[in-house]
């Protein structure tokens, strides 16, 4: 084979290799957001990791300014505080002790919030949860032995009532209570980089954290940011789309089952646990998306709805209100069915309807 032929084939080869590293990556960076990236020099997109997962950030500036190094500073500074998976953390700190003395401007707002919804949904959020969903393989420590035994004695430390805090301190009134902010810290941490660009005087804004998001003024059409909410099926990708919602000035969460478990002998492990019970959920609700005022709220909501079921859910929605709500639920005849509450109906349109 002469050499100009082993050439082609070679540079052939790299082609085709390099089609394919940027078909995988396409494929691996879609997310549910349904912005179009454009080459306006006023929209800027800025993405990255953190709590263990990935952000992307859409916002409009007629200056051009990217954000991208006061973001990633401020979410270094935030996991910091209140991520389980950092040995030294403030919330680490505080479950290998009884006390903490705040250090961080995020510990009390997220203790405030916490305490409104643990109240609201009587009990079903409680983040003391954290030794009941780390027993069952779904914490920083990965999956231990459970038994009747181990879950009856980790009970009497689930009960956000055995945490007291002030606008300085927290302590705990039992030892051994563990907090773990996973089911609201994603939503606060929405909240507080949304919060950070209106101070920059940007006006119009998408943030959006491991699939929740804050929502403000429009995108660069001048219409509402709309997101999509994602088909429950375990085999499903994050693009198949069941519903697209159109946020106005509003905060988004999601929380479902059908993908977060794994299968132990035979049966599903979900990652959303009854803090009743201390065992994980068994019910026909899919999927909870709630649509609040901001993000932590809906966060919080979202897994608490997980934990009530569908009756419950809806229950709560129509006697408290100030947030809304769409439920994808199994009927228990193997049919997909779906509620939307009043205030979402005219901002929430069916894929293939």
């Amino acid at each position: 084979m002469g050499g100009n032929a082993k050439k082609n084939i070679i540079y052939s080869i790299v082609l085709l290799l390099m089609v394919a590293i940027v078909y995988l990556y396409r494929q691996s960076t879609t997310a549910p957001l349904l912005e179009t990236e454009t080459v306006d020099s006023g929209r800027i997109v800025l993405s990255g990791n953190t709590m263990g997962t990935s952000y992307r950030i859409v916002y409009l500036d007629e200056l051009g300014r990217n954000f991208q190094k006061s973001v990633d500073s401020l979410l270094l500074v935030f996991n910091e505080s209140l991520s389980t998976y950092i040995p030294d953390s403030e919330i680490s700190r505080f479950n290998q002790g009884d006390s903490l003395v705040y250090e961080s401007p995020f510990f009390h707002p997220v203790l405030q919030s916490s305490r409104e919804i643990f109240n609201l949904t009587g009990g079903a959020f409680d983040p003391t949860v954290g030794p009941l969903v780390n027993l069952w393989g779904f914490g920083p420590e990965g999956p231990q032995a459970k038994d009747s035994a181990r879950i009856a004695q980790l009970l009497p430390l689930v009960d956000f009532n055995n945490v007291i805090f002030d606008e300085k301190q927290v302590k705990k009134t039992k030892a051994g209570v563990y907090l773990d902010f996973s089911a609201n810290a994603k939503g606060y941490g929405v909240d507080v980089l949304a919060e950070f660009l209106l101070k920059k005087g940007i006006a119009n804004l998408l943030v959006e954290i491991g699939g929740e998001l804050v929502a403000r003024g429009v995108n660069d059409k001048g219409e509402l940011w709309k997101v999509g909410v994602s088909r429950p099926e375990e085999e499903g990708r994050a693009e198949d789309l069941f519903s697209v919602i159109a946020l106005n000035d509003k905060a988004m969460a999601t929380s479902g089952n059908y993908r977060n478990y794994y299968e132990e002998g035979g049966m599903k492990i979900s990652h959303t646990i009854d803090p009743t019970t201390g065992r994980p959920v068994r019910h026909g609700l899919l999927s909870a998306t709630v649509i609040a005022d901001d993000c932590m709220t809906a966060d919080a909501l979202a897994t608490a709805l997980m934990v009530m079921g569908t009756e419950k859910a809806i229950e709560l929605q129509e006697k408290h209100g100030g947030f809304e709500i769409f439920l994808i639920y199994n009927d228990g005849a193997g049919n997909l069915r779906s509620f939307v509450s009043e205030g979402l109906k005219a901002y929430l349109s069916f894929i293939n309807e």
